[in-house]
């Protein structure tokens, strides 16, 4: 069959059964992760009476930073065990080391032993991750890989927005701890897909090649790609986008729980249709998670019709737009509390996503110099881990300092010379906010209006938006500095 001529059915039906197998446990598998971790921060400081573990907003920024970026780092050598070992194999372990870290952390309650569940939980995303994209590698080719990509790339958005909402649901219901049973259970399924459906596609044999000696090579190809001035600098570039878009899954949650009364539109919401207001809703406000969750329903929807007004743009010059909306929508969403500006600004932040992202890998593919291309696609993780480590200094130092709720009632308390008791296991965070509420004689949100006329919390904006401005100026600079001269060149050429 002439490929040019295909039709989109006909190209569709040119996947083989792997690509289907592989693009169903990336789904699965970003529903268990995306179930958890845009939920993550508000469970880690959630007081402990409402089972939340009560750590502070440092804690948190330190368990969420530290393990995802090392996440992001560890497929150097999980993609080299993938290989070496297999990808059936691989999966196997990824999903059973999967099962039991959701499941311990949901039965774990201190910062030392969530931190290093979580990094348990880590290592087997990691194995999974590179097995995943080479599953899709190998069951596409050049006549159906466009298309394979773009379903793989829905499938993680489908993935990411179902599992927010279907432990939004569970987490009021029934319990934080079944979103992390739940995560489990569909990680149960990818294991039984895996076990009884999976066949290994082919890959190279390396048996004569040591372990060690590929790990060793993969890090020297890695530092084969990043010694190529043009492409480090855009690595480096990328890592404000990375550390500006982790906002909101670290800080936005909080920030939202903390500040924005959405009892309106919550109520709005009931009255156009009840079924989903009580899906959204808890104690008469809309639930953080589902802010955050606007996001991925926006990529699922809109991804294909951004990309088609993209793919017409210089790469880098849709890259700086992309830039500008996101800095805008992320700027809007924590400039005020009114809850209209913050589904605006989540809306505004997620077009400028879906404008940048795709744009950076298909840039890198670019540059690559022609037989790299994998090579340098390999170093796309690496922005990604860098903004991660970054994040926490916003989303945890930051955040309690200037913007985390309860640290600025504390410090009002003490100005006015009232003695509270400590924070503790006899005395919870929502104890604390009642006592001060008693205490002061005003309702919850009198308290949260005093202290933001007061404490000014949202200008941690500044930062957020800074780092924006100072990426696009970055990759401004960039574009005219390096990438429109070698434009230029061989244009002449």
């Amino acid at each position: 069959m002439n490929t040019e001529k295909r039709s989109f059915i006909q190209t569709l039906g040119s996947f083989k059964n792997t690509f289907w197998i592989g693009s169903f446990m990336e789904l699965m598998e970003r529903w268990a992760w995306y179930g958890v971790f845009t939920l993550f921060a508000l469970y880690l400081v959630g007081s402990r009476d409402s089972g939340g573990l009560g750590f502070n907003h440092i804690e948190k920024g330190n368990i969420m930073s530290d393990i995802t970026g090392l996440l992001y780092l560890l497929p150097i050598f999980t993609g080299v065990i993938a290989d070496k070992i297999g990808y059936k194999l691989s999966l196997i372990i990824a999903f059973v080391i999967l099962i039991v870290g959701y499941y311990m952390m949901g039965q774990v309650d201190t910062y030392w032993s969530m931190y290093f569940v979580f990094l348990f939980v880590a290592i087997g995303a990691a194995m999974f991750k590179p097995v995943a994209s080479a599953i899709v590698t190998k069951s596409t080719d050049k006549t159906n890989g466009t298309l394979g990509f773009g379903i793989f790339y829905m499938m993680v958005n489908i993935g990411g927005f179902i599992g927010p909402a279907s432990s939004s649901y569970l987490r009021t219901t029934f319990g934080w701890k079944l979103i992390f049973i739940q995560a489990a259970i569909v990680i149960t399924i990818n294991l039984l897909v895996v076990i009884f459906f999976f066949k290994e596609p082919y890959r190279e044999e390396t048996e004569k090649e040591s372990l060690s000696a590929a790990i060793s090579n993969s890090l020297k190809k890695i530092w084969e790609a990043v010694k190529d001035t043009r492409l480090t600098v855009l690595l480096i570039i990328m890592i404000g986008f990375w550390t500006m878009f982790n906002q909101l899954f670290y800080t936005l949650p909080n920030f939202i729980e903390d500040w924005v009364d959405s009892s309106a539109l919550s109520t709005s919401i009931n009255n156009f249709w009840p079924g989903l207001g009580n899906l959204v809703s808890e104690n008469g406000q809309v639930k953080p998670e589902w802010f955050t969750n606007i996001d991925a329903l926006m990529i699922v929807f809109l991804q294909m019709f951004v990309s088609y007004f993209v793919i017409k743009m210089r790469h880098v010059s849709a890259m700086i737009r992309g830039f500008i909306i996101a800095a805008i929508g992320i700027g809007i969403t924590f400039y005020t509390n009114n809850v209209m500006y913050t589904v605006l600004g989540t809306v505004i932040f997620a077009i400028g996503e879906m404008t940048t992202n795709p744009t950076f890998s298909s840039f890198i593919a670019l540059i690559s110099p022609k037989g790299k291309e994998a090579l340098y696609q390999g170093t796309y993780f690496l922005p990604v881990a860098a903004g991660n480590f970054l994040t926490k200094l916003i989303s945890g130092n930051l955040y309690q300092s200037w913007s985390d709720k309860l640290s600025l009632l504390q410090t009002e308390m003490t100005s006015r010379g009232i003695d509270m008791p400590e924070i503790s296991e006899n005395f919870t965070k929502n104890d604390y906010f009642a006592l001060a509420s008693e205490k002061l004689a005003m309702g919850k949100w009198e308290i949260t209006q005093m202290l933001w006329d007061t404490y000014n919390p949202n200008r941690i904006w500044w930062v957020i938006v800074s780092i924006g401005i100072v990426t696009i100026l970055a990759l401004v600079i960039y574009d005219n500095v390096v990438i429109k001269p070698k434009e230029q060149k061989n244009a002449v050429s």
